[in-house]
């Protein structure tokens, strides 16, 4: 169907298989100038160029303020965002909502875990997981180029659509995980609320931010994490004054190391997913902006809601463990509508108040949902000349309808969803970051290894055979590591109790198994073919 779709936006007589510079109009209006600079930059008025639908459609959406870049390298003149908050605010307000509370709910209703191990994996696992999300988030700034375009440096020109399919099915599976728990929390102010009206609010709101663009997602993040936050603060002292929490004992022996494993993979799955597009939101920064600044900014807006919300989910959860002879709303709460019944517990004694609060957190979600949408749109553009000829704002509406597709059937099943949607997601980015570190430390040496003007020239891009091989042998790493309720595998049994399904090191075993070969079969590729 996608042929169909694009042959719409094609001119009389363009060719997708031509230049990357699909966006202007040349052969029709040889009179109109496009930027055919040795950098490979694309200016932003090349793409109302031409009497293509796609040009028309483009013109519109530059008067109606609309973004209409897409994949294509931003030119240094109009990089023009030179906030640093900006950057740490995007990912702030991206966190800063249920959706991370509900990683630390999963310590106890998944994986049995005590409080205080519970809080150690929390704290490490997401030091770890956001260390790749903060170092990428630095190549916007440097190359202007979108992080799934950087990937074809590390992964090739074919190897790379591979890659994006997985990330696509990242976004979309996340946006769908998210509109979910954000439905959960309207149900839990008002039951006659059904789960797929819930969704329908959650996607309608999260696509009229994100297909504006860049400057829209940005401004929108910018200012929505403040209420989410005041929210969680009253969670907080309302939790605190109840004196319900449960300092619920850590465990010992074998199936307590496969326990704190499994959740590790978890809220690792969680900080690590936003580093397949991580750049995607700093492409706009100039490329006088100080990388250690960029890092500290996406730093300190990853791990304070991460920590601060997965912590409270933790607390919050113990209050289910409250002996039998004690009226437990919290545990009925959890029965009735899962995160959202747990934190209307909590809020119960607010009345009114409590059921308002509730609503701001179901709209948290929206801050959440914005990166996975937008970065979607950019990774479909990656797939071939056909899919870039499709604006990207169209891609952002088709992306929309697919998540709520996924996540109104997915509603009821939505715990068991998310630990394996997280363990998935993990274990792809380990092996993703693993051949993309190799190659940027040990081959490329550094910045300086690139020649980003090459982006868009398949010939001049690694074959990805070294990649594509070192991928394949992550995913035996995975394979044998992991510890899901579908697939255990011989070393996760070994990590933990059996009995208990082991323990997950497949994240682990997946970057390891990658970088390793990648080290061996990249000089091999070379020395064979030169590039």
């Amino acid at each position: 169907m996608l042929p169909d779709i694009t042959k719409a936006f094609r001119g009389p007589d363009q060719d997708l298989e031509k230049a990357p510079e699909v966006n202007t109009d040349s052969e029709s209006n040889p009179t109109k100038p496009f930027d055919n600079a040795s950098d490979g930059a694309v200016p932003g008025e090349s793409f109302e160029y031409g009497d293509s639908l796609y040009a028309k459609i483009q013109r519109l959406a530059g008067k109606l303020n609309i973004e209409q870049r897409g994949v294509e390298r931003v030119p240094e003149s109009e990089r023009t965002d030179t906030s640093y908050l900006n950057i740490g605010s995007m990912w702030l307000a991206a966190n800063m909502v249920v959706s991370s509370f509900a990683i630390g709910v999963l310590g106890k209703s998944v994986f049995g875990l005590g409080f205080i191990d519970a809080i150690l994996v929390d704290l490490f696992f997401n030091l770890l997981g956001i260390m790749t999300v903060c170092y990428f988030s630095t190549f916007g700034p440097v190359f202007g180029l979108r992080q799934m375009v950087l990937s074809r440096f590390w992964f090739g020109w074919w190897t790379t659509k591979f890659v994006a399919v997985l990330n696509i099915i990242a976004c979309v599976g996340w946006s769908a995980a998210n509109a979910i728990v954000g439905a959960q929390l309207l149900n839990a102010v008002n039951g006659s609320v059904p789960g797929y009206a819930g969704i329908l609010i959650i996607t309608f709101c999260t696509l009229s931010v994100t297909f504006c663009g860049y400057k829209v997602v940005h401004m929108y993040e910018y200012w929505s994490w403040i209420p989410t936050c005041i929210v969680f603060f009253i969670v907080l002292g309302c939790f605190a004054h109840s004196g319900d929490f449960v300092n619920i004992p850590m465990g010992v022996g074998i199936s307590e190391m496969g326990a704190c494993l499994s959740f590790g993979s978890t809220v690792y799955g969680f900080a690590t997913g936003w580093t397949s597009y991580a750049a995607d939101y700093t492409v706009y920064q100039p490329k006088t902006q100080s990388r250690r600044l960029v890092f500290l900014s996406a730093w300190l807006g990853l791990i304070i809601p991460l920590l601060f919300t997965q912590f409270l989910g933790i607390a919050v959860m113990s209050a289910t463990a409250l002996g039998d002879g004690y009226n437990n709303k919290y545990a009925a709460g959890y029965r009735a509508s899962l995160n959202g019944g747990l934190i209307g517990a909590v809020l119960e004694p607010l009345g009114g108040f409590g059921k308002f609060c509730l609503v701001i957190l179901a709209l948290s979600i929206i801050a959440n949902n914005c990166p996975n949408i937008y970065s979607v749109s950019l990774t479909l553009q990656v797939l071939g000349r056909a899919t870039q000829r499709v604006p990207r704002f169209i891609w952002t509406f088709l992306a929309s309808c697919v998540s709520l597709a996924i996540a109104i059937p997915g509603y009821s099943e939505f715990e068991a969803v998310l630990e394996n949607f997280m363990g998935l997601i993990a274990y792809w980015l380990s092996i993703y970051s693993g051949i993309a570190l190799t190659d940027h430390f040990l081959f490329r040496r550094g910045f300086g290894g690139y020649r980003p003007e090459d982006y868009d020239k398949a010939h001049k891009l690694p074959m990805g055979i070294a990649a594509s091989t070192a991928f394949a042998f992550g995913i035996v790493g995975i394979v044998v590591g992991m510890s899901q309720t579908w697939w255990t595998g011989p070393i996760a049994k070994h990590a933990g109790d059996p009995a208990f399904g082991g323990g997950d090191v497949g994240f682990e075993l997946g970057f390891a198994f990658s970088a390793v070969m990648y080290c061996i079969l990249r000089p091999i590729e070379i020395r064979l073919i030169g590039r």
